[in-house]
């Protein structure tokens, strides 16, 4: 559950304090502040004995609604309830940003304490506040399992019960049936594991309703196949599936919160293995496009589950296709671990999620779909290859790879890292939902306002 809770005459109360504030509060609070050292800095809290207010907050420049997310683990347990909520911030955000820092993963390890709850302030909306936190949870406990307990079984298990919160219908492809139902590169993908390869596919809401597609990247584990990864590399690999588990955590805010919308949910879970049935550089593979596919490295898998999931989720022509993948390490060279860039051919969804995620501090940025690479993908015994090797433009190509298996400019592919590398206010280290919440934002905005 989130760390919120309703008005209490109990709740403590939190003063947030910016660097430029600072003096003025030292001032009116006299000993307090200043035998703490006070400076308000990002985190900085101190006691206060006696008074109205128990604690001062620092939020450093004061410009962003996650400042409040170290909060929760820093502040004693309890209720609190925010005295001041800076001009131009935003009390749901500022709500969601103390919810995600509450965050711990504790499938193995029990926390050592409780959060700080938030008394919620009156301007944020319960239920949003709810569906972004259990939806920020859900992704980030999905993407820190390790992959003994959640290969594509215990994906499959996830996805069912998240339909079943929401009385979702599911479908599920197996194994054989992947290749008699036409889905040949998600089998080719995952035939060499323990786990048999799957599709997951949920549907949800109204028929009526505009229809969605959400494709999520769903390699539970990835050794790069017979090109083997590197050690180094290998070691976080059980994140490959952070697509699917973002493309999970964007269904819950969208069912949990009952956007009007038709829902159809699409995760291709496998485990990119080495055995003797592991698919080899050099093959050409069929798609359920029609179009051949020569494998150049097997380390670049996850576009090709991509592919005949992408397919699918056109057949029923929807008006809006979203995928996000854990796809290229090009994309963190080129933004790094916060920033998550984006591809698609339409200005007018571009300008929406641009918009998002400012509002709802999510960091995104657009990438070109730039026709000209187009070659680097052409195949001499095949359509297409599914990497060129040159390693120029790694994240633009992967992307353009995609753009072969969508029938319609209504589309958005995310290439995500689903990781935080270190800690920082609101989002600590380990599993991560990234791009999810500009997403919900922008379907809002969309579909609803």
């Amino acid at each position: 559950m989130p760390a919120i809770s309703p008005e209490s005459e109990n709740a403590r109360v939190l003063r947030l304090v910016s660097k430029a504030e600072r003096d003025g509060v030292v001032e009116a609070l006299k000993a307090h502040a200043v035998a703490e050292r006070f400076k308000g800095k990002p985190g900085e809290i101190v006691m206060l004995p006696s008074g109205e207010v128990s604690a001062l907050f620092g939020i450093g420049d004061g410009k962003s609604e996650f400042a409040l997310g170290a909060a929760a683990l820093a502040l004693p347990e309890g209720d609190w309830r925010i005295e001041n909520l800076p001009d131009g911030w935003d009390a749901e955000l500022a709500a969601v940003a103390w919810c995600m820092g509450a965050y711990r993963f504790t499938r193995y390890k029990p926390a050592d304490r409780e959060p700080a709850h938030l008394v919620l302030p009156a301007a944020a909306d319960a239920e949003t506040v709810c569906a972004i936190a259990d939806a920020a949870e859900l992704t980030r406990n999905l993407v820190n399992t390790p992959a003994q307990d959640m290969g594509p079984v215990g994906l499959e298990q996830a996805f069912r019960d998240l339909a079943g919160q929401f009385d979702a219908d599911v479908r599920v492809t197996e194994g054989e049936a992947l290749v008699t139902e036409n889905y040949p590169m998600i089998h080719a993908v995952g035939r060499a594991a323990g786990e048999a390869p799957r599709l997951l596919e949920l549907e949800w809401g109204n028929p009526d309703h505009p229809r969605l597609a959400v494709i999520g990247k769903g390699v539970c584990f990835d050794s790069g196949g017979l090109d083997l990864k590197a050690a180094q590399y290998m070691r976080l690999m059980k994140k490959d599936m952070g697509g699917g588990a973002n493309a999970m955590g964007l269904a819950h805010m969208i069912m949990a919160t009952d956007l009007p919308v038709r829902l159809h949910l699409l995760i291709p879970a496998v485990e990119n293995a080495v055995s003797a049935g592991a698919f080899r550089p050099g093959d050409v593979l069929s798609s359920r496009k029609g179009l051949k596919v020569e494998i150049d490295n097997t380390d670049a898998e996850g576009r090709l589950v991509l592919g005949d999931a992408l397919t699918r989720a056109c057949e029923d022509q929807p008006e809006l296709v979203i995928d996000f993948a854990t796809l290229t390490g090009a994309a963190r060279v080129a933004l790094g671990p916060e920033v998550m860039p984006f591809y698609t051919d339409d200005d007018e969804v571009a300008a929406g999620l641009s918009k998002a995620g400012q509002k709802v501090d999510d960091p995104l940025w657009r990438m070109p779909l730039w026709n000209g690479y187009d070659r680097y993908l052409d195949g001499e015994i095949s359509d297409l290859v599914n990497s060129d090797g040159s390693g120029f433009a790694g994240s633009i190509t992967a992307a353009l790879f995609l753009r072969n298996f969508v029938d319609t400019t209504k589309w958005v592919h995310f290439d995500i890292f689903a990781w935080n590398p270190k800690p920082r206010p609101g989002r600590p280290k380990g599993g991560e939902i990234q791009a999810t919440r500009a997403v919900y934002q922008m379907l809002k905005d969309r579909f609803v306002d």
